[in-house]
């Protein structure tokens, strides 16, 4: 009878030790699980709280500009009957696309979510110029698109080289204004050149009071 009390002592104390040795390696592999999992999801908001909202803006701006000049380009490609005109339109598709492309790939590290659709102001213009045809079509699209929105997309490109803090949009800012910069050289450049070459009703040389010498002149490099 002592012998199976003790037999018995000894398989419950086993069956404690197994138990408790058992166990240890399922907590511990179960606390490192638990880590990575708990930090993944964490890391990519943590990222785009980061930013301030000028660097967030900044972002979105771009992205907007590109998206409005490829958007309108395609309306030049398939409207105007001016080689001139359809050359510039295509030089803003391949360059913006690739700004855009360059722009998506930041926003995507920094958590930033870009517009995938014009907003009104450029809804709007897109569909100006859907109405329009001729030297009417040409002279409006390379006023409204390769003047005036380069202009202001080239000064909003000056300002977040200014009040931006994030390096890495900075320096994409800095790589894409001379781009803006040259598109908006090439546009005051085909605006002189059609107010050279136009004729008014009396067929002397008309005018064009909005040139690129005009209300719209490239801005000073700072």
């Amino acid at each position: 009878m002592q012998n199976k009390k003790q037999h018995i002592s000894h398989l419950a104390a086993a069956t404690l030790v197994a138990a408790l040795f058992g166990a240890a390696p399922a907590q511990a592999d179960t606390g490192q699980a638990a880590t990575p999992s708990a930090g993944a999801p964490a890391a990519a908001p943590a990222t785009a709280t980061k930013l301030s909202r000028a660097d967030r803006n900044a972002l979105t701006d771009l992205a907007m500009a590109n998206m409005a000049e490829i958007a309108t380009a395609r309306i030049a490609i398939g409207k105007s009957q001016n080689a001139d005109v359809k050359a510039y339109a295509q030089r803003m598709i391949d360059d913006h696309t690739k700004a855009q492309a360059e722009v998506q790939a930041l926003a995507k590290t920094k958590g930033v979510e870009l517009p995938t659709e014009l907003n009104v102001k450029f809804k709007a213009k897109s569909k100006l110029l859907e109405t329009l045809s001729g030297d009417i079509f040409d002279r409006t699209y390379i006023k409204q698109s390769g003047r005036a929105d380069h202009h202001d997309t080239h000064e909003k490109l000056r300002a977040n080289l200014e009040g931006v803090k994030d390096a890495d949009i900075k320096a994409l800012a800095l790589k894409i204004r001379p781009v803006v910069e040259q598109h908006l050289i090439m546009a005051n450049e085909m605006i002189a050149t059609t107010a050279r070459n136009a004729t008014g009703t009396a067929g002397t040389p008309g005018t064009d009071t909005s040139t690129a010498t005009g209300k719209e002149p490239i801005p000073n490099k700072k």
